[in-house]
């Protein structure tokens, strides 16, 4: 047998219960800090990653350019 959940009907007084559990809930806001935060080190990375890369290629340039063709 399936049982459908009735839906809970609110009243005036319930309203304000409704009201001040959605002010205080802070959820959103934690999911939004989190977003945030790994939006940030994903930027770093890149910008390591890159900073990184291109002194490396230019450090492979220099080696290769210094070391003489083998016959």
């Amino acid at each position: 047998m399936v049982r459908v959940a009735k839906p809970d009907t609110v009243s005036f007084c319930g309203m304000s219960d409704l009201i001040s559990r959605f002010r205080d809930d802070e959820s959103g806001a934690t999911a939004i800090e989190y977003a945030l935060i790994g939006a940030l080190v994903s930027v770093a990375i890149i910008v390591g990653a890159t900073a990184v890369g291109s002194k490396l290629h230019d450090m492979f340039i220099a080696v290769s350019t210094t070391i003489p063709a083998a016959p």
